[in-house]
């Protein structure tokens, strides 16, 4: 389960779904990825990437056999990481080339990526025969199997014949899955489950062989810049755009969000006020099979083209018109529509505010507690760089909201991180300026072992002084860290949510490869380097790096036993410690005050049926996830009815959720109720004094 969820992690939204709008539709090289070689951009791009890793990154690691190794560990893992194409023969010829990776790439040359993959798309054609003849012969799920699901423990496969029992045993679990789907939508039986399962092999195999030169140069050097640590990547020239597109939250297209699914390119989400919103004439699940530039332009069929390719074909610049030829969700009939494209703002992903009641006053009026959802510290960087006034920034939009609270009388604040992955450093420093007084926010330490003190430096401009309470969860990494880490060491808020934030105590710099390449205006776009250069710490000193920032009080919560925090990522750097900053520490939370309110949530917790529900679900997830093997025999599968695959759709769907507004649920109640008893502890505590 837990690959995809360190994917969202990565790149938060862009590996599910895709949002249409407009993206430079050039590329390195549009043909397909050529098994011959590389293209002489692609050597430049490497060289260049490979210098800029050498001279920058934090750890100034050498190119050495170290990294080779992790290095030829992750490209494989990257194409194959259930280990059903590869041979072991496979791998025992590639790796007879680790040793000459570095020199290679030093060179600029990239041949051995080309290699790879050409093996690669040959064990995947001869991987759908086999999974075509086992589609057709009946399954016995009656008898006592099991299935590995350790990928650490499995090796790779001898020949064709293990390959073939190894597939058996998957295609036999994924028609359990099928079979005893709890979704109807889902759920399939018989000669329709083969028929999907047959149609999503043939379509992932079309789908592979569509890998373009430039998706499997990012494949191959990202396994390269990740051997070095998580965090270090190459972004192609479509990915570093579809970046900026999330952390600006505007952009040109009809504004709908897409997902490739059995080769279908499906409308799972319209955006409001969007062009294709306002026409009526597109629906979610509708499916889009075919594109048209223009009133008069050719169909292009998109059935089984990869999901890049199909949305670079969907966005185009505002003002101009596109046909679609869509199957409508209600299944009345293939027709073209036509749509014009304009600018369109990424409401959902913006910080967002709401007021409501809990518990009673004194004078027995409810308290209005205010609560922020911020899923980003998004800034538009293009127009922060070209000097443009009153830009797109976190920071201005969560200001905003903090003034309509105090214009409204609001009692206390919760800040909603949880699902935070990060954004800009100086969007963290500024926000976090939002609630404490003039002083330190972060300390950086670069490659040198120098020291940089961030501090917020608005003296008495503190957006909100009242009772704060930060909501957390493992999904709230980096600059989510930086805020919760200080507002805890100010000792300013209460940090509530999960056992531990997700560990990520580092910062990245975007480098743009064209830029450093051409050292011209207008270059030719070549992707950039998302490159660790230093680590930081809180003003107390310590670092967040795998540790994370601990919860004042923590509340059940499945996502605190995922694998999913730094420390479960592959080669993350140390935690360490630096000397404290100085600053007057706040008087907002105490030992005590945190002791008594934990004696106040846990009856209410124990007494709310969602949340023992919740525990009761926990419980069986960490069974299951302690467990190496599932079985095929059905009567068995539904009795365990492994929580794996529900769980994981489940988080996919909050993650990626477009958020219109904040619901009040039963987990923010109780955070609501929190927040309540904070107030009451902070008027006995002023009343004592």
């Amino acid at each position: 389960m837990l690959s995809l969820l360190k994917k969202i992690l990565a790149r938060r939204h862009f590996h599910t779904l895709v949002l249409v709008g407009i993206v430079s539709s050039w590329c390195w090289t549009a043909a397909w990825a050529d098994p011959q070689g590389p293209s002489s951009g692609d050597k430049q791009i490497a060289n260049v990437v490979t210098r800029l890793l050498q001279q920058e990154h934090l750890l100034k690691h050498p190119l050495d056999g170290e990294i080779a190794a992790r290095w030829m560990k992750n490209f494989l893992k990257s194409l194959d990481p259930r280990k059903m194409y590869f041979y072991q023969s496979d791998v025992d010829e590639f790796k007879l080339q680790q040793d000459k990776l570095a020199e290679q790439v030093l060179k600029g040359d990239v041949g051995f990526a080309y290699t790879v993959f050409k093996r690669y798309l040959q064990r995947v054609d001869e991987r759908l025969k086999q999974i075509e003849e086992l589609l057709a012969q009946p399954h016995d799920f009656t008898i006592d199997e099991e299935m590995s699901v350790d990928r650490d423990k499995l090796e790779y496969v001898k020949d064709a014949a293990e390959a073939k029992e190894r597939w058996r045993k998957f295609i036999k679990y994924e028609l359990l899955v099928l079979k005893t789907s709890k979704d109807e939508e889902d759920k399939k039986e018989g000669q329709e489950a083969i028929d999907k399962l047959t149609k999503r092999y043939r379509s992932l195999n079309k789908r592979m062989h569509q890998i373009n030169s430039s998706d499997l140069l990012e494949i191959y050097l990202t396994a390269m810049t990740s051997a070095f640590d998580p965090h270090t990547d190459y972004m192609s020239p479509r990915t570093y755009e579809n970046f900026n597109i999330m952390m600006r939250l505007e952009l040109d297209g009809i504004g709908a969000s897409l997902l490739g699914e059995d080769g279908m390119t499906i409308v799972k989400h319209l955006v409001p006020g969007g062009a294709a919103a306002k026409s009526g004439l597109l629906k979610v699940n509708d499916k889009i099979i075919g594109v048209g530039e223009g009133e008069t332009g050719e169909i292009v069929d998109i059935v089984d083209m990869k999901l890049d390719d199909a949305v670079n074909l969907i966005r185009g610049k505002r003002g101009t018109t596109l046909r679609l030829e869509i199957i409508p969700a209600d299944k009345s009939g293939r027709k073209i529509i036509q749509l014009v494209r304009e600018k369109i703002e990424l409401k959902d992903q913006e910080a967002k505010g709401e007021i409501f009641d809990a518990g009673y006053k004194s004078d027995g009026t409810p308290y209005k507690i205010g609560v922020i959802d911020l899923p980003s510290f998004y800034m538009n960087m293009e127009a922060n760089r070209q000097g443009v006034p009153e830009y797109r920034s976190a920071t201005r939009d969560v200001r905003a909201i903090l003034d309509g609270f105090n214009k409204k009388g609001v009692d206390a604040v919760v800040l909603d991180l949880r699902y935070n992955g990060g954004g800009a450093l100086v969007e963290a420093i500024s926000l976090t300026g939002l609630f404490i007084p003039e002083g330190p926010v972060v300390q950086v330490k670069d490659a040198e072992g120098r020291v940089i003190p961030y501090n917020d430096t608005d003296r008495g401009d503190m957006a909100w002084k009242g009772p704060l309470v930060v909501l957390i969860s493992k999904f709230s990494a980096s600059a989510s860290e930086i805020l919760a880490g200080a507002i805890q060491d100010w000792g300013r808020g209460l940090i509530v949510g999960d056992h531990t934030t997700h560990g990520k105590g580092t910062v990245q710099s975007l480098l743009d490869v064209g830029e450093r390449f051409f050292r011209i205006p207008n270059y030719t776009p070549m992707g950039a380097l998302k490159i660790t250069m230093q680590q930081f710490y809180r003003p107390s000193g310590d670092s967040t790096q795998k540790r994370g920032v601990l919860s004042d009080i923590e509340l059940p919560s499945l996502t605190t036993h995922l694998d999913v925090g730094e420390a479960d990522l592959d080669y993350p750097i140390a935690f360490d410690r630096i000397d404290p900053m100085s600053y007057k520490k706040q008087d907002a939370v105490s030992p005590a005050i945190v002791a008594q309110l934990k004696r106040l949530s846990e009856p209410r917790v124990k007494a709310t049926e969602k949340f023992q529900k919740l525990e009761h679900d926990i419980d069986r997830f960490k069974e299951q996830k302690a467990k190496k093997l599932v079985t095929l025999n059905e009567q068995k599968f539904l009795k365990d009815m492994n929580p794996d695959k529900e769980e994981e759709k489940k988080l996919e769907e909050l993650i990626n959720k477009e958020k219109n507004h904040i619901e009040r649920t039963y987990y923010l109640d109780e955070v609501l109720n929190i927040a309540v008893d904070y107030m009451n502890q902070l008027q006995q505590v002023a009343k004592a004094r």
